[in-house]
């Protein structure tokens, strides 16, 4: 009797361990939609393979666990960190690969097949989603869509992206102590420039400077654009580019007369094989690097500009426009518009230490390069 006793009991605690273990939570996402879904999430997709910046944070010992599907363009925006992935986590390889929500080669019954308990969407593919019906057919599924924002507007959303992700994963410890930091990280630059209020020296942001012949991709008052602000600078395309991103052309440039040009830059070889792209990234070649970014200077949009002129023209890693890291990208660039205000300050410290204390693979610098003689 009392073994028979034992062992209902023993059912009775296993089937209210299942029920903890899989808990209806609504959550609010960043487009603000209510979505029930179960948590702790234990299968996801991502609409996007560069969510994974987050992901090594919040489960770094395994940060590709529960990940049953994504897009496949970490291994081509950013193929020295897909490849050192691949060496540590050599399982990613066979991780099935979609195509984009945005150019409609997403494949509903594919994903259906992988029984995910979420699809983590980015924001700016939220229309096409929608467009194309890709949200009611995966809720009718049971599938549902959360959305994320590292890059429309990541000053705003990326925190609460953060914290999204870490409550659906039960991770909410790990992304308080990332937030911490960053937190901490973005105060050495604002507190500064907000005691100082330094004269504010006009920048240009090349994005991805040397990707195509056209000139120029540049940032409006979000991303890159709002890291000038905060940095210290004043972005010339504010007021001409009037959302995230857009294009300005030589004249405009020329005319703004940049006194720092920031180019951002990656391996973009998969895409534009030998192109005129400035590879920064980890463990870069920066002798090439900075070959590439003089070269940059001879265009039509750089003539005669101040930046060219004192030499104070910089390459940057792209990817920090579309990962949490981006409190690193500020810390840079402060440096190169205030250097006296910013002596003490070392961005490349600050980036060894996130890896050191967040991800799982080592630190190799190579994130950015300038053609200013402190760096030759």
């Amino acid at each position: 009797m009392k073994r028979n006793l034992l062992f209902t009991a023993f059912i009775a605690l296993a089937l209210l361990s299942c029920t903890v273990q899989a808990k209806d939570t609504v959550v609010t996402d960043v487009a603000g939609r209510q979505v029930h879904i179960d948590t702790p999430v234990k299968r996801m997709i991502l609409g996007e393979g560069r969510q994974i910046y987050l992901l090594s944070v919040l489960q770094p010992d395994a940060p590709f666990k529960g990940v049953v599907g994504w897009r496949e363009d970490l291994s081509q925006a950013d193929p020295e960190n897909y490849e050192a992935y691949a060496a540590r986590f050599p399982d990613i390889e066979n991780i099935p690969t979609f195509g984009g929500f945005k150019d409609g080669t997403f494949d509903v019954e594919q994903a259906a097949a992988l029984k995910p308990d979420v699809v983590f969407m980015n924001i700016e593919a939220q229309t096409a989603t929608e467009d194309a019906g890709y949200e009611g057919k995966l809720a009718a599924l049971g599938i549902p869509i959360v959305y994320v924002d590292f890059r429309e507007n990541p000053i705003k959303d990326t925190t609460p992206s953060i914290r999204l992700m870490g409550q659906l994963l039960g991770k909410n410890d790990e992304a308080e102590r990332f937030i911490e930091f960053s937190d901490e990280q973005m105060a050495r630059v604002t507190d500064v420039i907000e005691k100082a209020n330094p004269k504010r020296p006009r920048v240009f942001i090349d994005r991805a400077g040397g990707y195509s012949d056209d000139c120029c991709m540049s940032f409006g008052p979000h991303n890159f654009g709002e890291y000038v602000d905060i940095a210290g600078g004043q972005n010339i395309a504010d007021g001409i580019i009037p959302n995230t991103f857009g294009t300005l052309n030589p004249e405009q440039i020329i005319a703004s007369n940049p006194e720092q040009v920031v180019v951002t830059g990656g391996d973009w070889e998969a895409y534009v094989p030998g192109g005129a792209w400035v590879g920064v990234g980890p463990g870069a070649d920066m002798t090439k690097a900075r070959q590439k970014l003089e070269a940059l200077t001879h265009r039509t949009a750089m003539t005669g500009i101040e930046a060219v002129k004192q030499d104070q023209v910089h390459a940057i890693w792209h990817q920090f426009y579309n990962s949490p890291y981006y409190f690193v990208a500020i810390q840079q660039l402060a440096k190169w518009f205030h250097p006296d205000l910013f002596q003490d300050l070392d961005p490349d410290a600050t980036l060894a230490e996130l890896h050191e204390r967040f991800l799982p693979l080592s630190y190799q610098p190579g994130y950015w390069v300038s053609l200013e003689a402190a760096d030759e």
